[in-house]
């Protein structure tokens, strides 16, 4: 196998080869167009964010700085709103459903590296996809963590850290998160 079919079937991989690479820099070339439009051309930002993400649905914006791995494995659906400094580690697929916010200096990661210190210096990384449902919100300096699953009708409380599934109609907190409520479905 290649490292990236090894990636893509969930199996630890070398992230220093040279296809990872070349896709981290297309997607480092890729931000930096995007965080240098003109900041009240949202249309043009728009439009951008269609050409190098994987899917965008409409009412979509990203405020700046905005930085990911790859770009093309982030799916995004209709009114979507995030704000300044996210960062999404799409090595895998980061799919986020209709209605979402984010709130600033947030961090979705869909890989992880191992805990011993020979696969760290082997370039030894894991990756798994991150799944955002519909009606989220999820507060400013939050970070979710690979193979992460959050339902629909959640907020993350601001500073949490995501480490596992989040039911359905579930206010989340803490580090790590956990269920602190249940919320109301009023749609």
């Amino acid at each position: 196998m290649t490292e990236l079919e090894k990636c893509l079937a969930g199996l630890q991989y070398r992230f220093n080869e040279p296809d990872f690479l070349a896709l981290k820099k297309r997607a480092i070339v890729w931000c930096q167009h995007y965080n240098s439009i003109q900041g009240d051309d949202y249309q043009a930002q728009y439009d951008y964010l269609k050409m190098m993400l994987g899917r965008v649905g409409e009412r979509v914006w990203i405020a700046k700085t905005f930085s990911c791995d790859r770009g093309k494995n982030i799916f995004i659906g209709d009114d979507f709103f995030a704000n300044y400094n996210l960062t999404v580690l799409d090595i895998r697929e980061v799919y986020i459903g209709d209605h979402v916010m984010i709130g600033p200096n947030t961090l979705i990661s869909t890989v992880g590296h191992p805990l011993s210190p020979k696969g760290r210096r082997d370039y030894l990384a894991q990756a798994a996809p991150v799944r955002i449902g519909n009606d989220v919100w999820i507060g400013g300096n939050v970070t979710i963590l690979p193979g992460v699953t959050i339902g629909n009708n959640v907020v993350v409380a601001a500073g949490a850290v995501v480490t596992k599934d989040v039911p359905d109609n579930s206010l989340v907190a803490g580090v790590p998160a956990r269920v602190i409520k249940t919320l109301e479905n009023d749609i």
